[in-house]
């Protein structure tokens, strides 16, 4: 089963992304990560993160084993060029072309079939993701409660202080008002 993923107008010029479409080719998915972990080309995080991308893919939609993965195919064409003018002599413009690269990636099972899920397993996985989610949500809503009656709490607290000291109240903020506002300096 073949699994693909697509990457478009990254700001990669074609031909340097050849390089690191052809290095990857063939390879296993593992392999292939920490070969482009391991590269200083600027396309490599590019195209790890695709190969991350159609991984996820097969596995979400049709229950493939990552483990028996391989990159069996890389297409890497022109994208839209942009162009820019830079200024030369004699008060002429020069053309400058920008180039962007599209990215086609597909994935293929070394062995057919080997640790893919079934339907029943899939839709399990799903149900547990989903409930996950759900109380995660919850405990977020729940810390956002808090945090509001935190909040709340503290602003009647300085409305209480900021009363007492309107009353007359001598307490610690009217001795650093005083301090403050003092006429002669010390």
């Amino acid at each position: 089963m073949k699994t693909t993923a697509k990457l478009n107008n990254i700001r990669v010029a074609p031909r340097k992304a050849r390089l690191v479409a052809r290095l990857v080719k063939g390879m296993d998915v593992a392999e292939a990560v920490s070969q482009l972990d391991a590269n200083v080309k600027k396309a490599g995080p590019f195209m790890k993160k695709l190969i991350l991308s159609a991984v996820a893919n097969g596995e979400n939609n049709f229950g493939l084993d990552k483990d028996n993965l391989y990159v069996f195919d890389v297409q890497v064409g022109d994208g839209p060029t942009m162009k820019r003018w830079m200024p030369k002599a004699f008060g002429r413009a020069g053309q400058i072309l920008k180039r962007t690269s599209k990215i086609n990636l597909v994935l293929e099972e070394r062995v057919e079939g080997k640790g893919r899920k079934t339907k029943e397993q899939m839709e399990e996985e799903k149900k547990k993701r989903l409930e996950e989610k759900k109380k995660q949500m919850k405990e977020m809503e729940e810390e956002a409660k808090e945090a509001k009656e935190d909040s709340k709490k503290a602003q009647e607290e300085r409305k209480e202080d900021m009363r007492d000291v309107e009353k007359g109240n001598k307490g610690i903020k009217s001795k650093i008002g005083e301090k403050i506002f003092r006429r002669k300096s010390m």
